[in-house]
């Protein structure tokens, strides 16, 4: 099949105002998502359940009359996981004692430190009470994100864990609830879109009120949770998948197409690049994806997607290369070159970095160790991948001594008043020891 892939050169004039362009992603919902969104959000706030019964049955063609009716129970969840192939089982188990394993490096303590005066600092890490965490369901199985948003909750000590799946048709997929429970998710309600997301942030008569929403979603999930977001947290608001891969030329040819190929086969939307300084590799490449892409079962998705935001970039060297990952931020950063240790240090922003030839982003996506869910659209700049810390909070600790409390109240007094804050001041002033 012919591929239309844009090709550029790092050396051609305009080359970075055609690379903006490439990477331009508007992921901020049209007026039209936003007011109907709105409405949702507001019902369900207003008449709880009634509203998510109804929203259900609208949306995903449900007959539900009980709110009872919209959650699955853990035995159930355990007979899902019995009728789910014993072989699968064991490859959901090793995935998440992987994840489990990988996360519980990231559980950070509480600390703290004595002064001379007697005065403490310090930092309490508490876990969050409870987190919901939403996942795309129906005839779509997504097991691994079930997965990759539970695990760092469990390790981080979350008390109670919500998952909210839709199951349009009232199709219940067995290996997403063989997830959860391998996962060790609390409940379990089989609804879906805005009303979900709305659901878990307000609370209903019958599914509880959650600290942080966690999870992907299509443009009205997303924007209902941006929507909520300040009654509760949030993980992020992700645009379409994404992968830059960075080669030397020395892989095989059909390793990178196929590589593209991985994050091209997830919609439309999803960007696939590769950046070389062997530009005879480059067209050995795109060889290689015109050969196999009638082989894959997405065909059709993947065609639209490299040709809508695909690209092949030549660059004049590696040093080159690596400023350009820097400036797109992937999601997925996949170094197929020879020493990546040593690249990997020019690397300041990407989501995830895969380091080597034998190294795909496949493997980080289900059973690798490492999180999933990844910053989009360049927020690697800023953000990072969903955590154990994004399931923890941080308190400070302060207790003054005497001496102590005298010593700071002589810096913050002054400070107080420069401000015009004179009960500030005066607070602190009369902690300040009268023969100090």
């Amino acid at each position: 099949m012919k591929l239309n892939v844009r090709e550029f050169s790092s050396s051609s004039e305009g080359f970075r105002d055609e690379l903006d362009a490439l990477l331009a992603w508007d992921s901020v919902s049209d007026a039209g998502v936003q007011h109907a969104v709105a409405g949702i959000v507001e019902q369900v706030r207003l008449k709880g359940d009634e509203a998510v019964i109804e929203f259900t049955n609208k949306f995903d063609r449900r007959q539900v009359v009980e709110s009872s009716e919209l959650e699955i129970s853990r035995d159930e969840l355990a007979l899902a996981k019995e009728r789910v192939s014993p072989e699968l089982v064991d490859n959901l188990e090793a995935a998440a004692q992987r994840v489990n394993d990988y996360h519980e490096r990231q559980k950070q303590s509480s600390w703290q430190y004595q002064e001379d005066s007697g005065t403490v600092l310090g930092q309490k890490v508490t876990p969050l009470d409870r987190v919901g965490v939403y996942v795309p369901g129906g005839k779509a199985a997504y097991p691994s994100s079930v997965l990759m948003n539970v695990m760092p909750a469990k390790v981080a000590g979350v008390k109670e864990i919500i998952m909210v799946v839709p199951t349009p048709d009232g199709v219940v997929n067995d290996i997403v609830l063989a997830a959860a429970y391998i996962a060790g998710v609390d409940r379990v309600f089989t609804i879906g879109g805005a009303q979900a997301v709305a659901a878990l942030a307000y609370g209903t008569q019958s599914i509880p009120k959650v600290d942080k929403i966690v999870g992907p979603g299509n443009i009205f999930v997303a924007t209902a949770k941006k929507m909520v977001f300040g009654v509760v947290g949030i993980d992020m608001i992700a645009g379409p998948s994404e992968i830059l891969v960075v080669c030397d030329g020395k892989t095989d040819p059909d390793w990178i197409a196929m590589d593209l190929f991985s994050q091209a086969e997830h919609d439309e939307d999803a960007q696939s690049i590769l950046v070389s300084p062997d530009l005879a590799f480059i067209k050995e490449v795109k060889s290689a994806m015109e050969r196999l892409v009638d082989t894959q079962s997405r065909k059709d998705i993947i065609k639209v997607s490299l040709e809508n935001r695909g690209a092949l970039i030549h660059v004049k060297d590696m040093d080159d290369a690596m400023d350009i990952a820097n400036i797109v931020a992937a999601e997925h950063l996949e170094l197929s070159i020879d020493e990546p240790e040593k690249w990997v240090e020019k690397i300041r922003h990407a989501g995830a970095i895969f380091m080597g030839r034998h190294t795909p982003e496949a493997v980080g996506d289900y059973c690798a160790g490492p999180n999933h869910v990844l910053p989009t659209s360049g927020t690697a700049r800023f953000s990072s991948p969903l955590g154990v810390y994004d399931f923890q909070k941080r308190s400070s600790l302060i207790y003054c001594s005497p001496e102590g409390a005298s010593d700071l109240a002589k810096i913050a007094a002054p400070l107080a008043r420069g401000e015009s804050l004179e009960a500030h001041a005066m607070s602190a002033e009369y902690r300040i020891l009268k023969d100090a």
